[in-house]
């Protein structure tokens, strides 16, 4: 039975009325953590801050049900009363982020989903993992769909996140299968928008920061390895449509919307108004060639698909980053603009 289903047999309004979100003051955790308080579920927001912040959640500090708890998953976890979800999005998400801590990165993808299964488990909740993109490797089959098993180097650069995620998958259904867990999985694929950090390391942020700053936009390659990037608040309620459902997935949620990365650097230069030229650089190596969600099975299982365009959310992350980077440097120089 679903969430959704037991609150509506119990007489209570649909969705989880206390939930456990790990990974909270990062950048998708904190929105999930957002739109869970916005809905009246009293969340629990769990994060060691490696590479989250608790700015992400300050304008949620005051609200009541929100509490936010600094601890390192891969140790012991409590959390007293009663918890109807678990959402366990803890994990660095960035090469640069997780190529700095390959071990925390390991730890969490392994003791970590441990430790969130158990308390899952423990409660009687809904799981949810935060699954991703890159278990698909290098993929040799395009769009990719949920029963492709993926294209994988275990011992490459990116390898620390990949496999992280794929064992954290197999635990889940572990869990799943031997204890009756009720538990589901979510492959996200490339999610941007306000609240990213400026130097992650992922292409959004850091051609937005380049070309805000008038720097050089850097482009890996030749530019023509694609990407389909999907906006922060489609993403989020994709994740919930799952966390809602009674499906244990896995599940892509993602925007098929498939482009060149040489592309992108120029749609956020055009947006931005920056001169700065495009500079390409060596590729990083295990670095996909392709990346394009098949999303037939959210639109039939969960109704979802996303709603926000490339250009609109470019707009709404590019207005965020301006007011970021505002009085850190000097003003970038505009197309057209006078240069002294």
């Amino acid at each position: 039975m679903s969430l959704s289903t037991r609150r509506r047999d119990e007489g209570i309004p649909r969705g989880p009325r206390r939930a456990v979100v790990t990974g909270g003051a990062g950048f998708l955790g904190s929105y999930l953590c957002e739109r869970l308080i916005e809905r009246g579920t009293e969340v629990i927001c769990m994060d060691n801050l490696l590479t989250g912040s608790p700015d992400n959640v300050a304008h949620l500090m005051g609200r009541p049900g929100f509490r936010l708890v600094e601890c390192d998953l891969t140790g012991f976890v409590h959390v007293p009363g009663d918890v109807d979800l678990v959402l366990h999005f803890a994990s660095a998400a960035s090469p640069v982020d997780y190529l700095r801590h390959p071990i925390e990165t390991l730890k969490v993808g392994s003791l970590g989903t441990l430790h969130a299964l158990g308390l899952a488990r423990d409660k009687g909740a809904r799981f949810v993992l935060a699954s991703t993109s890159e278990v698909y490797g290098d993929p040799l089959e395009h769009p990719q769909r949920e029963d492709y098993w993926g294209n994988v180097n275990p011992v490459g650069p990116r390898s620390v996140y990949d496999e992280a995620k794929r064992f954290a998958e197999s635990l889940t259904t572990a869990y799943r299968n031997a204890h009756g867990t009720d538990t589901a999985i979510v492959r996200i694929f490339n999610t941007y928008g306000p609240r990213m950090r400026p130097h992650d390391g992922r292409a959004i942020p850091t051609f937005i920061r380049q070309a805000l700053s008038g720097e050089p936009i850097t482009v890996t390659g030749d530019g023509g390895q694609t990407r389909s990037v999907c906006y922060v608040t489609d993403t989020v309620e994709g994740v919930l449509a799952l966390a809602e459902s009674d499906f244990s997935g896995p599940v892509n949620i993602g925007n098929p919307a498939e482009l060149t990365m040489l592309a992108l650097a120029e749609t956020v230069r055009d947006l931005t108004g920056s001169s700065s030229p495009i500079a390409f650089v060596e590729r990083p190596a295990d670095d996909p060639a392709v990346r394009r969600p098949d999303t037939s099975l959210a639109a039939s299982r969960l109704g979802w698909r996303p709603q926000v365009d490339l250009p609109d959310g470019l707009r709404r992350t590019i207005a965020w980053f301006t007011e970021e980077l505002r009085g850190s440097g000097p003003a970038p120089r505009r197309r057209g603009a006078p240069v002294h």
